[in-house]
This record gives structure tokens, C-alpha cells and sequence, in this order.
């Protein structure tokens, strides 16, 4: 997206949105100089963010098609980011054709785009919706209609977590969703976890991220991340890398390494 295109109504493009920053880490064009720029100074800080993030994508991916092969017809992603390639709906509708996808989001260019793609898709719809209020999306109509609750989903919050400074309150969302669940059910997410960067580095990555529309970002341990999946059953291997998460491909090793942040993911089933 270049300066000259036109952004929705409302939309302040002059204030880096994380939506589009990750969207130009995975090399896409739905971005605007500021969040080019607040990228740029991410990678400066940590020069694997690209990896990273395309590792993250990839378990995104890697997820969603195992989770479809263990019978999951249904697909509720919150904060889902900007469309690209495979997304949930691609993945999911291959293993599984059919079935069924909630994308929830609420940064108005995603709205847009995600619309504009699923606008002859009937078997996905996009809802606007902030996890900060978890109740609120999870009552949604269209969410309720297009999903049966009473049968097996995957609830997916892949990298958004960690964008809730608050402990006690992304423990909170992630139980509320959790507890909606019933048997069967799978929980996917990904959160950047603390690690070895200086201190300093990591207060400037902060700083950066404060003047996005998010707010800020959190790390937490990998204690805390594990807590999100308390009382479900952790699909092979666990709580680990999203590069180590089943890989399907030889491992790149700028993925490892005291280059800058990781992401650790898992996928729970609730017994």
C-alpha cells in the first residue's frame, strides 16, 4: 500500500498499526511508511523479526491443518491480522472442506481487507470484535450463528496475546474463551516469551511498540504462556519454538539463537 493509496475512513495512517508492521515482516504491501518504519527500528533491535515472524505464520498454519485432522470443522481466530497467504480458511478448507471460519479483528484496514477476500466465501465471515472483550465476541451474533458451540472448535489467538500488558487480564480473556469450549476442543496460541535480550533493547522495542495503535508489547515467561493452557491436554511437542512446532521443513538456523525475541506456541485439547 503506497502513501498515495487511500486508507478507510478514520484510519490515522500516521500511527503504526501491528497489524500492518507484521504484514510487512511476512513481505507484504498492506502497509504505510510509519509502520515500515517502526519495523525497520524492530529488526534493528532484534534482526531475526522477520524470521520470527514467518515462523509464526508457518505454525499458524501447521496448526490449523492438525487440528483439522483431528476432526475440527470449526475455526474461531481472534485478532487475525491482515489476510495473506494461507490463511485459516485456505488451510482448513483443504484438509477439511466446509468448513467453518470467524475471523475477528478490529483494526478497520483489516476489517476491509478480510471482507473484501471472504466477500463470496459463505463458509467464512469477518466480525468486528476486541479481545479485551472477550464475552462480547463470543455473544456476537454472527459469531453465534455461524458457529455451533455445542460441537468441537478451535479457538485461535496466534501472536496477540502479548499485546495485553496486563497478566491478570490476558489470563482472564484466555480463560473466558477457554471455559466457552466444550469437549473436543482445541486452543491455539503463539506469545513472545522473555529471553536474552539486554534490557535496554528490550525497553526500546517497547517504546516503539507504545506508539502503535496497540499500545504496547508484554514478553512473558514461558510459566505464564503455559498457564494459558491450564487444564487442557498439550498436542505433541508441547510448549515449545514456533520453528520446533512439527516442522514440516529442515529447520533454518537464523531462527535460533541470540539474534533478537522468540515466539513459543502449543495447542491445547480440552479432554
Amino acid at each position: 500500500m503506497t502513501e498515495h493509496e487511500q486508507a478507510p475512513a478514520g484510519v490515522d495512517v500516521t500511527v503504526p498499526s501491528v497489524a500492518r508492521m507484521y504484514d510487512y515482516l511476512l513481505g507484504g504491501k498492506d502497509n504505510f511508511p510509519a509502520d515500515r518504519e517502526a519495523a525497520a527500528h524492530i529488526i534493528r533491535l532484534s534482526p531475526n523479526a522477520r524470521e520470527v515472524a514467518r515462523a509464526n505464520r508457518a505454525f499458524l498454519g501447521r496448526a490449523v491443518a492438525a487440528v483439522a485432522e483431528n476432526g475440527i470443522r470449526q475455526f474461531l481466530d481472534i485478532g487475525t491480522g491482515l489476510p495473506t497467504q494461507e490463511n485459516v480458511h485456505q488451510v482448513a478448507g483443504r484438509v477439511s472442506p466446509g468448513s467453518r471460519v470467524v475471523y475477528v479483528d478490529n483494526d478497520p484496514i483489516v476489517l476491509v481487507h478480510a471482507r473484501a477476500l471472504l466477500a463470496e466465501t459463505a463458509d467464512t465471515i469477518v466480525v468486528e470484535g476486541d479481545m479485551r472483550d472477550p464475552q462480547a465476541i463470543l455473544g456476537h451474533p454472527d459469531v453465534a450463528r455461524h458457529l455451533d458451540f455445542g460441537q468441537p472448535l478451535a479457538a485461535i489467538m496466534v501472536a496477540v496475546l502479548h499485546f495485553i500488558a496486563d497478566d491478570d487480564l490476558a489470563q482472564t480473556i484466555v480463560r473466558t474463551v477457554r471455559e466457552s469450549l466444550p469437549s473436543g476442543s482445541h486452543l491455539i496460541i503463539s506469545h513472545v516469551v522473555v529471553g536474552e535480550l539486554d534490557s535496554d533493547v528490550v525497553g526500546e522495542g517497547r517504546d516503539v511498540y507504545r506508539k502503535t495503535s496497540a499500545g504496547n508489547v508484554t514478553p512473558r515467561t514461558r510459566e505464564q504462556i503455559a498457564g494459558f493452557f491450564e487444564g487442557l491436554e498439550m498436542l505433541e511437542p508441547g510448549l515449545v519454538s514456533t520453528s520446533d512446532w512439527r516442522p514440516n521443513v529442515a529447520l533454518d538456523p537464523s531462527l535460533a539463537g541470540p539474534t533478537g525475541a522468540d515466539i513459543i506456541c502449543g495447542v491445547g485439547r480440552v479432554p
